[in-house]
């Protein structure tokens, strides 16, 4: 079947643009700009897989004004590794993402009340006691009776968009639409997802609507359009990690505020594509936009329909206000709970009274369970063995106040999570963007063991 499939790039500011794909040999095809500033034109494909890319006259100032640069698609949902190049599929004339079919769609799954939380990375919880057999995404898919054994009822996953190199945390997303490819295909994803669902877990992923790869297609075009100039905080240097959206921005002209525009347009896709349940939002203090952020939490909700979703902030310092009836959120993360354990739960005394605190967290202005994110760990916060108070108890003891801290966990007011392996008691200090994979080995020693039997919710 041969159809006119309309290829288009948003680009207001810039002067022209090309077309580049596997369908012309490569060969330039001129784009026509309309009054909606989109450059466009209709290619005549037949059913299958293409790989294209845009060619456009840059307007960022790390280029010469005017400069011809290739970018991807900003709104990809396949990249070719090999070729750097954006990828469509074509199917009965029309584009598709995949040709998956939801199984376990209609499945009731526990409101947000009712969760217990597994935050993992993909790349380093995969594998079967350390074998890279078969994509990861269905490595994890193998562990979730492991998982559903455990106790837990949803999967925060660190972020799965496209990401420069073999491996990172992900924190640095180049292609907001595009599955990270040495995960699987998004196929591999949605099945993940949907078996998720078959067994009532729910599947959160991490947003990161702060900042993005110095290469993402958005910079390479028209930096200033879509990102703050400089620094948004540049009193804080420690938390820059790249040029940040601009949600302040507005366009008269077309009367939107692009950054919106683009991260509703990137929230709306993964709702409806990949059906999660939820989103935990990268480094909120650094989108500084509540505005923004009551208008995102709304377009959340509303892509999620009648089915139960969560909308969780990382914030530091922690702020109350952020859940609060007229807050945004519905939850935000309780690093007060987690720095209440490295500081007691290995030395000689406790803190009764703070310890009343993290436990009920209404005593600190949080008013519902969904509120507060409870944790000892996460993906930049190190398990308790591996904390230097920990490091100065001896193996057994060290345990044993860890199990501790996993029985004021899931025994706490508010939603507890688990941070990958801290339910057998892994102790090594991860190396950022350095893989850490778990040692599922551990598990046939009998100390740890009797820590996944403690942390078993």
């Amino acid at each position: 079947m041969v159809a006119a499939i309309e290829f288009k790039l948003f680009a207001p500011n810039n002067k022209a643009a090309t077309l580049l794909g596997s369908f012309s040999q490569w060969a330039a095809i001129p784009l026509e700009k309309d009054e909606k500033r989109y450059f466009r034109t209709n290619i005549k494909l037949e059913d299958g897989i293409y790989q294209y890319k845009f060619r456009v006259q840059s307007q960022s100032p790390c280029f010469e004004p005017d400069e011809w640069v290739e970018v991807n698609d900003p709104y990809a949902t396949a990249i070719d590794r090999t070729t750097n190049t954006s990828t469509v599929r074509i199917k009965a004339g029309a584009r598709i993402i995949d040709t998956y079919v939801w199984h376990h769609d209609d499945k009731e799954l526990p409101n947000n009340e009712e969760l217990v939380v597994y935050a993992m990375h993909v790349a380093d919880f995969s594998g079967r006691d350390g074998s890279e057999s078969g994509g990861k995404f269905q490595q994890v898919r193998e562990k979730l009776d492991y998982l559903c054994d455990l106790g837990i009822n949803a999967i925060e996953l660190m972020p799965v968009n496209e990401y420069p190199g073999d491996y990172s945390c992900g924190y640095k997303v180049r292609d907001f639409f595009a599955v990270e490819s040495s995960y699987g295909a998004t196929a591999d994803l949605k099945q993940l997802i949907d078996e998720c669902c078959g067994r009532g877990i729910r599947v959160l992923l991490e947003g990161i609507y702060n900042q993005c790869d110095e290469e993402c297609p958005l910079l390479l075009i028209d930096r200033n359009y879509w990102y703050y100039r400089d620094k948004h905080y540049p009193e804080d240097p420690a938390n820059y990690w790249g040029s940040e959206f601009n949600y302040e921005n507005f366009d008269p002209q077309l009367g939107i505020r692009p950054a919106w525009k683009f991260i509703g347009d990137v929230v709306n896709f993964w709702i409806q594509e990949y059906h999660i349940h939820g989103i935990r939002y990268n480094a909120v203090r650094q989108l500084d936009n509540r505005d923004f952020l009551h208008w995102i939490i709304r377009e959340a909700k509303k892509a999620a329909g009648d089915k139960p979703f969560y909308n969780l902030a990382e914030h530091f310092p922690q702020l109350p206000e952020l859940v609060a009836a007229e807050g945004p959120m519905d939850g935000c993360w309780h690093e007060s709970f987690r720095i209440f354990a490295i500081e007691n739960l290995a030395g000689d005394t406790l803190d009764i009274e703070k310890l009343k605190e993290v436990l009920d967290a209404k005593q600190q202005a949080y008013q519902k369970v969904t509120n507060v994110i409870n944790y000892l760990a996460s993906h930049d916060r190190s398990h308790l063995l591996a904390a230097e108070s920990f490091q100065t108890l001896d193996p057994e003891a060290a345990l044993k106040q860890a199990n501790l801290g996993a029985v004021l966990l899931v025994t706490a007011v508010g939603i507890p999570m688990l941070w990958m392996a801290q339910e057998f008691g892994q102790s090594a200090r991860p190396t950022p963007n350095q893989p850490n994979k778990l040692q599922w080995f551990l598990l046939k020693n009998q100390p740890n063991l009797s820590c996944w039997n403690t942390t078993n919710t």
